[in-house]
């Protein structure tokens, strides 16, 4: 694959996808996991969201958070993929087979959106619940499995990913204060937050 980036993570992708190749029973349920897993994180932040209505300040600031976690997290890691542009796996190895069909040019690899959302979603939900938490990390592992798998990112992509968001969704420890106390004014002021 003459001209292709090397990385060092190069053959774990092909043999993700060559994995791929092999498992064409899996191919339906990963595909609608890895697109439509953003449907069901947005329905479990409005359902957090619902349930923390009644909750304390803190409790309810914390649910906010993980809502402000996972768009901010978005928003970075999108303007972080255009500055380093690197090109999708699907696109340097054109000769691989990939479980989807390799996204444009200009839609960049690095690192995965998908993962850096449920990342920050994962770690931002352990702040407001542990049990949730812990389902929301295994949740946020299968998705950037799941992009691998599908052909359209590097190992490297996800890893990095799982940082920024995990970066974004701990972020909690240095908004706390205003955020809780925002919530509190909010509240005072008669308005349903949470």
């Amino acid at each position: 694959m003459k001209g292709a980036p090397v990385y060092p993570d190069s053959d774990g992708y092909l043999a993700a996808t060559q994995f791929a190749e092999r498992t064409p029973w899996l191919w339906t349920p990963v595909v609608l996991f890895t697109t439509y897993g953003v449907v069901a994180l947005v329905l479990a932040v409005l359902g957090m969201l619902w349930w923390a209505r009644r909750a304390d300040s803190t409790t309810a600031a914390k649910v906010l958070w993980v809502g402000i976690a996972v768009v901010a997290a978005y928003a970075v890691n999108s303007a972080l993929k255009d500055v380093v542009a690197e090109q999708r796996p699907c696109r340097a190895l054109p000769d691989v087979i990939t479980v989807l069909p390799c996204d444009g040019p200009t839609d960049y690899a690095f690192p995965s959106n998908h993962t850096v959302i449920f990342a920050a979603f994962a770690v931002s939900t352990l702040i407001v619940r542990r049990t949730w938490g812990y389902v929301a990390v295994v949740v946020a592992l299968l998705m950037g499995l799941s992009r691998i798998y599908v052909g359209a990112h590097y190992p490297h992509d996800v890893i990095a990913a799982l940082v920024v968001g995990a970066v974004h969704g701990g972020a909690w420890f240095v908004v706390r204060r205003p955020l809780t106390a925002g919530v509190e004014r909010l509240r005072r002021a008669g308005l349903r937050v949470g």
